[in-house]
């Protein structure tokens, strides 16, 4: 879940709001090392198109 106010409960990770921060963060897997855990195919898919609405 993208949580845009940074206050939902659990973990979480950092990623700067433009979409190329994100599609990077998604080629590198750096975003399931962060989080120890794979990031499921809907968010990957909105994060590597930019979409952080």
């Amino acid at each position: 879940m993208i949580d845009h106010t940074g206050r939902l409960p659990g973990r979480g990770a950092y990623v700067c709001a433009s979409g190329t921060c994100a599609a990077e963060a998604v080629r590198r897997h750096a975003l399931e090392r962060a989080l120890g855990v794979p990031i499921p195919d809907p968010i990957r898919d909105r994060l590597n198109a930019g979409a952080l609405d």
